[in-house]
């Protein structure tokens, strides 16, 4: 039977569909292949970028926007948004409106045009990891923006446009609605119990210990209790922490550590499975919240969002989560 599980969080339903219920193999993937041409995230071909505004060149002396580098970190050449001009708020009738006023970056995270997130090594992840931080402390600055998302898009079902492994930056001037829902669900929780509602969820996972994917000594990898698609993951840090730019690079690179050993076992699970992840920290100038905790959401793209998903606000997932999370379990072991 069917079961339709309630998001602790955001009070979003979800309906396991377990008699839709599959393995692993069973999930078809639209293979992108490489379509061979020019990058023009390759290293030594910088000059066709806008100019970078980071760039991490451990060891060599050279200039910026020439290769060398490790990780680069460069204005996207078709914003969404633009850094240039101001807010001008104004309504009109019971309308309001503003300029598309932000920042839009791209993170070129290797200059190996082969790589890929899962294979990087912990090092060269720690560099992306810390190009995040950098580049949200940074745009944190300015007055004009509010929120810095960070987010990848693996693959041409998951939105990739470009081969070349990168992820990008977008700061904007208002709050992203799944944020405040989440900040809204985290409060109210916090309010009846004076606990954050995530340190909450991680005790309570390590404990019954069925959707625990990984751990180590700073973070956690889980399958949420009602997980939008199969294999969804969410990686939080084990001590709260409500901003992700707080980490130091210790931390941090116990992060990479995990996030490549979470990538790498759902990678072993479905090859080449494309996927989103988005950093979810508290908005910039918080100053600190007790009721929030940062962490990455990983979404694979494995199910199609139809007409019942769009009209009730409800997601169908074939996968449990505590199925999900074996297989991720034995995934690595298996191989």
């Amino acid at each position: 039977m069917p079961e339709l599980r309630k998001d602790p969080i955001l009070g979003r339903w979800i309906i396991i569909s377990k008699e839709r219920r599959k393995r692993p193999t069973d999930f078809l993937i639209d293979k992108h292949t490489s379509s061979g041409g020019f990058c023009p995230l390759c290293p030594g071909n910088e000059s066709t970028t806008p100019p970078e505004v980071l760039a991490f060149r451990p060891g060599i002396h050279s200039h910026g926007d020439t290769s060398g580098w490790q990780v680069r970190v460069v204005p996207n050449k078709y914003p969404a948004l633009v850094i240039e001009g101001g807010l001008d708020k104004e309504g009109e009738g019971l309308y309001d409106r503003m300029n598309g006023i932000g920042a839009h970056e791209v993170i070129i995270e290797s200059p190996n045009h082969e790589e890929s997130f899962s294979t990087l090594s912990a090092e060269n992840m720690l560099y992306v990891l810390k190009a995040y931080k950098e580049r949200i402390t940074d745009l944190g600055r300015d007055p004009r923006f509010k929120y810095v998302m960070i987010f990848k898009n693996h693959g041409k079902a998951a939105g990739a446009s470009l081969e070349h492994s990168h992820s990008q930056l977008i700061a904007l001037p208002i709050l992203p609605r799944m944020i405040v829902s989440e900040l809204d669900g985290a409060m109210s929780y916090y309010k009846y119990k004076e606990r954050c509602i995530f340190c909450d969820i991680i005790r309570q996972e390590i404990q019954q210990d069925v959707r625990v994917v990984c751990q180590n000594a700073n973070f956690i990898t889980l399958t949420p209790f009602a997980p939008r698609t199969p294999f969804e993951m969410w990686i939080l840090p084990k001590n709260h922490s409500s901003a992700f730019c707080k980490e130091d690079d210790r931390t941090l690179y116990s992060l990479a550590e995990i996030f490549s050993d979470t990538l790498k076992r759902l990678d072993t699970c479905i090859p080449d499975v494309p996927y989103n992840f988005v950093l979810h920290t508290e908005p910039l100038r918080s100053g600190g919240l007790e009721h929030y905790h940062w962490h990455f959401e990983i979404v694979p793209k494995l199910t199609s969002i139809a007409g019942f998903e769009w009209g009730s606000g409800f997601y169908i997932n074939p996968m449990p989560p505590e199925e999900a999370a074996t297989y991720l379990r034995q995934s690595l072991e298996l191989k």
